[in-house]
């Protein structure tokens, strides 16, 4: 990958003509059956575009509980789209019939906050990874059409989801408006994330990419990272599965931990801390020297599996961890 980088033909990205990045726009537009894509810095500038395209300030969004959008994004929804986010659902995922009665129609008396838009989120961060299964997404895209909603998948792990479900990338972005999916986590990339779409979306994406600041100039060396990540490391996501598995497996043995190993659908696990346990912070602390976990929420840890996981490094994980909670 940083020999790619090294090699990468550059242009300027603000005036469209990076050769690197266009490679990288066409690929990803076409992987998650979309016209268009346009390459963003971060995730989170991804879904802020996003909304800023579908949207008007005073608008109304509907997302799953504990989104990342509402959660992660520094209230830009508010800040930068002037919008408000209606959480509905549980654990991330909800019905069509949960969004229907969401539903805030465009009445003549303009009490209501006029619903526009519906974010799907998928693998759920704060759901362990949870994946939509495709007849309960299908639906809710189909439900939103009823309501003449625009809908957006944040797919920052949208491969992952693909990998898990057995379908590629596209079932799920192909009925959408818009998707976004990152080129870290899993796919290995140092930063980046894409924002797919229609031609005339990514036009309006683009104008508020500029406004945000977004433009990279010469992104190719970026963009070439990227390229290689998606011709490169999405067939080995099993591995990220079955080591995150593995890790479940082992971690609900150990005293003080709680989880369910069969809820561990892709590369993300999440551990709850009974009464006994450590604090969050201070248990990812004394394992840090082997392994790193991130403090989630009052009373639970997150961890993560990617290409620079190894089985090893699970083994070393389960003993620091057994090391501290005293088995």
């Amino acid at each position: 990958m940083r020999q790619a980088m090294f090699e990468a033909e550059v242009g300027d990205d603000v005036f469209g003509d990076d050769p690197t990045v266009i490679a990288l726009q066409e690929r990803a537009a076409a992987l998650v059956g979309q016209e268009a894509a346009l390459f963003v810095p971060s995730g989170t500038m991804g879904n802020q575009l996003a909304i800023l395209s579908h949207c008007r300030p005073g608008d109304d969004v509907l997302v799953g509980e504990g989104a990342h959008s509402v959660f992660y994004e520094g209230g830009g929804a508010a800040a930068l789209g002037g919008v408000q986010m209606s959480v509905i659902g549980r654990g991330g995922l909800f019905s069509a019939e949960e969004l229907s009665e969401a539903v805030k129609p465009h009445d003549a008396s303009g009490h209501l906050p006029p619903t526009r838009l519906v974010m799907l989120e998928n693998t759920h961060n704060r759901g362990g990874g949870k994946v939509w299964p495709l007849p309960a997404f299908d639906a809710v895209v189909a439900q939103a059409r009823v309501h003449d909603l625009a809908v957006h998948l944040d797919g920052a792990r949208l491969f992952n989801a693909a990998h898990a479900a057995g379908v590629s990338a596209s079932r799920f972005g192909a009925s959408v408006d818009s998707v976004s999916f990152c080129l870290s986590k899993g796919l290995g990339a140092p930063v980046g994330s894409m924002l797919c779409g229609s031609v005339a979306f990514v036009r309006r994406a683009h104008r508020y990419r500029k406004m945000l600041g977004g433009g990279m100039r010469q992104a190719g060396i970026l963009a070439a990272a990227g390229l290689y990540a998606l011709e490169h490391n999405l067939s080995r996501l099993g591995d990220d599965h079955r080591r995150a598995q593995d890790l479940a497996l082992a971690l609900s043995s150990l005293p003080g931990l709680v989880l369910d190993p069969t809820s561990v659908e892709t590369n993300i696990v999440i551990a709850r801390l009974a009464l006994e346990a450590p604090e969050p912070a201070a248990l990812c602390a004394a394992v840090s020297e082997e392994v790193r976990a991130l403090p989630f929420g009052a009373r639970a840890i997150r961890l993560v599996t990617h290409l620079d996981v190894g089985d090893a490094d699970i083994e070393r994980a389960v003993s620091a961890f057994a090391r501290v909670l005293g088995r």
